[in-house]
């Protein structure tokens, strides 16, 4: 285990004395602090944080980071308060840490909010301070390296967590080292079996294509002098996850991951980079499709390089990187290759850096959108994905997506409010379903309009982060302001039946009816109500009231269909306008309209608290799905007909199956949108008209 001291000589390599003078004072500090704990490996708890110090030197992080990597857990573990920690190392340092530090002095009901909660708060951590996230991939990475002294379960558990979010993570800021090392440390504690498998696999393949390998390295060495060139080539190692992932996601066998041979070569600027490229075109021929330049348009984590693949000696495919020293450094370590932290803050970031603070303010975004952090975990996970697309705003701008992304995902990547009021697309000038999944190279245009409302449908297929957050929280607004408007007609309603209404009701009384729910606002109460959570005949009644009996209301409640995401329509009895109506309330879903006669509401349809008699207005509108049985005789074109005949009454066919009962007969099962039984009975006379139709049933539960 190296010491301090051993640590202090490699900093003062690059860091001052004063600086490195203040670490060693941190560890000091840290040793003092945790003195008589230990670790479950026996050794004294203070070889982690000096451990985790070490893996910050090795990424040359300056001398604040350092201090805080020594003193990360002593918040959490010791009882020391982050403002004893601030007196002592100043303001920066205690906010690092307390950006690690985990919130152990709530109780929560599951490992997974807790696990939500804590990266919710670094989050946050991390958008004051990006370096909260470089000391904590570091902690985590030597937990990860002393895993085997923990209990299967535990193991596993951190295992996971570390190849959903750390993994990803030290990819989006381009830390390659280190997410190698949390993959195959992951994979490791996760499948033992399959790793040591894979491994030992791996080893004998190595001693087969020693001979094919240092053949290949030397012809592309001798293709690099005879041009010029200046350049390193070296075999490239395929890591064990990344086989992994490969065979269970592309269903290859082994052998066939293990028959590309991977190389890289190492110059110095970037014009030898595409001199290379040219020349090993010329040494063997390049595989069509496969060639990618990442030098022009970089990653997303700030990656650049040449990839191309080419058919080597026999017919062997081999994949060669091309890039500059600097790009190896930053493919390496990222964020931390070129740390660009200024105290005076004039400086700003560049490259990578700039990149990682964008992803940081996206985070940080979604996270003020989230309605809890479970959902904000979801999102961050989908917005981990590693590979990107990259399309073109009409002007020419590039815009990174991950693969798979759709113009709503583009929307809302421009801005909140362009995905919000978007209701078409153009991709390449022509007009294409919002769904459609974008490819690299596509200029997408979106169609928006005024006062355009997300879809709900939205959520099946969009990928990023940003879209899913911003829908559920325009939804959520939507719902909230529909709900209100339901709970106050419901809760006036039954007023009204004892002649009385909101307005007329008391101020103090609404008030001590708020304290007594715990709620701030009357909206908050309305909107209870009209998600049925609360029955407004119960409010009602302890408005004016506890002795008081109301009367039944006067009349139904008349409904206008525009209700919209508060008020939804049976699938069982499928009711339209003319239909005697009845409203069912259940709790969090608001109101269900169904048949007064169906019979999945028999138990409850006399229950004032549970039912609600409805009525639909002289304006209704909208489209509502009726189901038709149609018994007609076998013909040719049989379906052409049904739908000639329903379009020709302004009817619309939503779905449609076809059961033969015989060979004669044939019993079809139309779903159609009509405006209401007006409409319907159109429909029906229509189809009526047809030769060998026997009979058509409105199906009901």
């Amino acid at each position: 285990m190296p010491s301090i001291d051993a640590l202090a000589d490699r900093l003062s390599t690059y860091l001052g004395n004063d600086q490195v003078n203040l670490v060693r004072r941190a560890y000091f500090y840290a040793e003092q602090a945790h003195d008589g704990q230990r670790r479950r490996s026996g050794e004294a708890y203070v070889t982690h944080p000096l451990a985790v110090a070490n893996i910050l030197a090795d990424m040359h992080m300056d001398h604040q980071s350092l201090m805080a990597a020594m003193l990360h857990d002593v918040i959490e573990d010791t009882g020391i308060a982050k403002e004893a920690l601030q007196a002592q190392f100043g303001e920066t340092v205690a906010e690092l840490v307390d950006g690690v530090s985990k919130l152990t002095q709530m109780n929560f009901e599951t490992k997974a909010e807790a696990q939500a909660e804590n990266f919710q708060k670094m989050a946050m951590a991390m958008a004051r301070d990006i370096r909260v996230i470089l000391v904590k991939l570091a902690d985590r990475l030597h937990n990860m390296r002393t895993l085997e002294v923990l209990s299967g379960e535990k193991r596993r558990r951190i295992a996971k967590e570390t190849l959903e979010i750390y993994a990803p993570i030290a990819n989006r800021l381009g830390m390659h080292a280190i997410r190698i090392e949390f993959e195959d440390l992951g994979f490791k504690a996760m499948h033992p079996m399959r790793s040591a498998r894979i491994y030992q696999a791996v080893k004998r393949a190595r001693g087969n294509r020693k001979e094919i390998v240092n053949k290949i390295e030397e012809s592309l060495s001798h293709c690099l002098a005879i041009d010029g060139i200046q350049g390193e080539v070296s075999g490239r190692q395929k890591h064990l996850y990344g086989i992994y992932k490969k065979m269970r996601g592309k269903r290859r066998a082994f052998n066939e991951i293990m028959d590309v041979y991977a190389f890289r070569i190492i110059v110095d600027k970037v014009d030898t980079c595409y001199r290379v490229l040219g020349a090993v075109h010329n040494l063997y021929k390049p595989l069509p499709g496969r060639f990618k330049d990442y030098i022009a348009i970089p990653k997303a984590n700030g990656y650049q390089s040449l990839h191309t693949t080419l058919f080597g000696m026999h017919g062997v495919p081999i994949e060669i990187q091309i890039r500059t020293r600097e790009m190896e450094e930053m493919a390496n370590n990222g964020i931390a290759a070129h740390w660009l932290y200024k105290s005076s803050g004039d400086e700003q970031p560049k490259g990578t850096h700039a990149r990682a603070r964008q992803w940081v303010k996206g985070v940080l975004e979604m996270q003020q959108r989230a309605g809890n952090s479970l959902e904000f975990i979801e999102s961050v996970k989908i917005d981990l994905f590693p590979d990107e697309v990259y399309v073109f705003t009409p002007k020419g701008r590039i815009m990174e997506l991950p693969k798979g992304s759709t113009a709503v995902d583009f929307a809302y990547a421009v801005h909140t409010d362009v995905g919000n009021s978007c209701i078409a697309c153009r991709i390449n000038r022509r007009l294409a379903p919002l769904s459609e999944p974008l490819q690299s190279g596509s200029t997408v245009e979106i169609v928006s309009a005024p006062g355009a409302r997300p879809n709900p449908a939205w959520l099946n297929f969009v990928v990023t982060g940003k879209a899913r957050t911003h829908i559920r929280h325009a939804l959520k607004l939507q719902r909230r302001s529909e709900s209100i408007s339901l709970g106050e007609r419901l809760l006036n309603k039954v007023l009204n039946g004892f002649d009385s209404s909101l307005e007329k009701v008391p101020a103090e009384r609404v008030k001590a009816m708020l304290t007594e729910y715990r709620l701030e606002l009357i909206e908050d109460l309305l909107e209870d109500i009209g998600l049925g959570n609360r029955m407004a005949y119960v409010v009602a009644r302890r408005l004016l009231g506890d002795g008081e009996q109301l009367p039944s209301a006067e009349g139904p409640l008349a409904i206008r269909g525009t209700e919209g995401l508060v008020l939804s329509y049976a699938k069982c009895c499928t009711p339209i306008p003319g239909d005697p109506i009845v409203g069912h309330l259940s709790a969090g879903k608001g109101m269900v309209v169904h048949l007064d006669n169906c019979r999945n509401i028999s138990e409850v349809r006399h229950n004032p608290e549970k039912c609600i008699q409805l009525s639909w207005a002289k304006d209704v509108t909208g489209e509502f799905n009726v189901e038709l049985r149609v018994e007609l005789e076998h013909q040719r074109g049989l379906i052409a007909l049904l739908a000639s005949s329903v379009n020709a009454a302004d009817g619309n066919i939503e779905k449609i199956s076809m059961d033969e009962r015989d060979g004669r007969i044939s019993v079809v099962q139309l779903v159609v949108s009509v405006h209401d039984r007006v409409h319907l009975a159109r429909v029906i006379k229509k189809l009526r008209a047809l030769t060998g139709v026997i009979r058509i049933t409105r199906m009901r539960a």
